[in-house]
């Protein structure tokens, strides 16, 4: 039987979606996740248990439970695993510094800047600067960022000195918290401040096969991200950009994934083009598009019938041509459902309402009842989903926007306990 690793921080919904197409495919999927090694099975899942912040000792692990037939990463430090699993195992992927430098958000600029792509001017600092210091030699607004979290974690818009005094404290803070520190990264000790580019976000799906960028879909992202924080909400594909933009957008993600040294295997790509047509390279992931999102896109070939983003990245991993695959022609949106405050979520009201509204295929919430929300820029997560297909991507957007003011969030005050 085909065997493909899977390498993922966490089993969740994105694994089940690998999971369900495995099967539809007849490929056997063995996972490999960052877990205990004295617990056998804890998660009856027959994992590899191995270490990310030790890759190239977790590569050798993994080798002795091969052969296998192709590899995937779910996540950012997983596709750094993967880097150098595929250079032990011999299989195709990216070397593993490229996979470290498409993660690091400070070797990702520097990449871009010497491949000549437009990139905002940026420095390096220390958690263990003197913020004032730093903050009276800058140019405002700018922006400030770990260098290496993801899903808008700790990013901030600085409009003043005094305002980037305090969000540094506030990024400090958050570098330095125990989900953080656990990770063993030396990246954790230093922050990007690089200046603010104005303009609208857009975000790529696609591929790198052998060197050659396949782009699957440009997703708008609607709401202006000028911060302070940057928490994304809404993805809508097709793009409503011109020809012109979306061919500038294809070829400036490539450019950037070249710059990186990138060459096999799911990409997913953040972009900012300016009020002048300039395309200024966010980030390009070594992995695919994180969380349920992926469910927004969907795949055909000929007459067959439509399928996952999950099975199309599975097909590519153990060496089929998916050249015939192309993104369904209507509409999809998702919204990734923000935190409104912080507080303890005791129930969400409105579910089916939601579901009801013309052009909505699902409503999933994720958060799970009696959890404490941490909105950004300390969160790391959203309340749930919601999906949408319609024939124009107005349409799709409208139904996503309509469906969230059916939803109520009760979340109600967290209680300190003084001892």
């Amino acid at each position: 039987m085909v065997r493909v690793l899977l390498l993922a921080a966490t089993t969740g919904y994105q694994i089940r979606s690998f999971g369900a197409a495995a099967e539809r495919l007849g490929v056997r999927l063995v996972f490999a996740s960052d877990r205990c090694d004295r617990l056998e099975n804890p998660w009856l899942d027959e994992a590899i248990p191995i270490r990310f912040q030790d890759p190239l000792a977790a590569a050798d692990v993994i080798a002795t439970h091969g052969p296998f037939d192709g590899v995937l990463a779910v996540g950012d430090r997983p596709a750094l695993l993967a880097g150098y699993v595929t250079s032990v195992l011999g299989l195709a992927g990216n070397p593993p510094e490229a996979a470290s430098a498409s993660r690091n958000k400070l070797e990702a600029r520097a990449a871009f800047s010497r491949a000549g792509l437009p990139t905002a001017p940026f420095r390096e600092c220390s958690v263990n600067d003197d913020p004032c210091e730093i903050g009276a030699r800058l140019s405002y607004p700018c922006i400030i960022k770990p260098l290496a979290l993801s899903g808008s974690r700790g990013v901030m818009r600085v409009n003043s000195a005094a305002g980037f005094v305090e969000a540094f404290e506030r990024l400090r803070r958050i570098l330095d918290a125990p989900d953080v520190r656990t990770e063993q990264d030396a990246s954790h000790t230093s922050i990007l401040v690089e200046a603010f580019i104005p303009g609208r976000e857009f975000a790529v799906e696609g591929v790198l096969d052998r060197g050659a960028f396949r782009a699957f879909a440009i997703f708008d992202k609607p709401d202006p991200l000028d911060g302070p924080f940057f928490e994304e909400t809404i993805y809508v594909t097709p793009s409503r950009a011109t020809a012109d933009e979306q061919r500038q957008i294809i070829d400036t993600v490539a450019r950037a994934a070249a710059a990186l040294g990138l060459h096999h295997g799911p990409v997913h790509a953040e972009c900012r083009v300016t009020p002048a047509g300039a395309v200024y390279v966010l980030e390009v992931a070594a992995r695919p598009i994180g969380g349920l999102c992926s469910r927004a896109l969907r795949f055909t070939r000929g007459n067959e019938a439509p399928v996952s983003l999950e099975e199309v990245l599975l097909r590519h991993a153990i060496g089929e041509d998916i050249s015939g695959y192309a993104r369904e022609k209507h509409a999809a949106a998702v919204m990734m459902i923000p935190i409104p405050r912080r507080g303890v979520l005791r129930r969400v009201e409105g579910v089916e309402a939601a579901r009801a509204v013309a052009g909505i295929d699902d409503v999933l919430i994720t958060a799970k009842p009696d959890a404490i929300l941490v909105p950004l820029p300390e969160g790391r997560s959203y309340l749930g989903f919601i999906f949408a297909r319609a024939e124009a991507p107005a349409e799709a957007e409208r139904a996503l926007r309509d469906a969230h003011a059916r939803l109520r969030f009760v979340i109600e005050r967290e209680v300190t306990v003084v001892t």
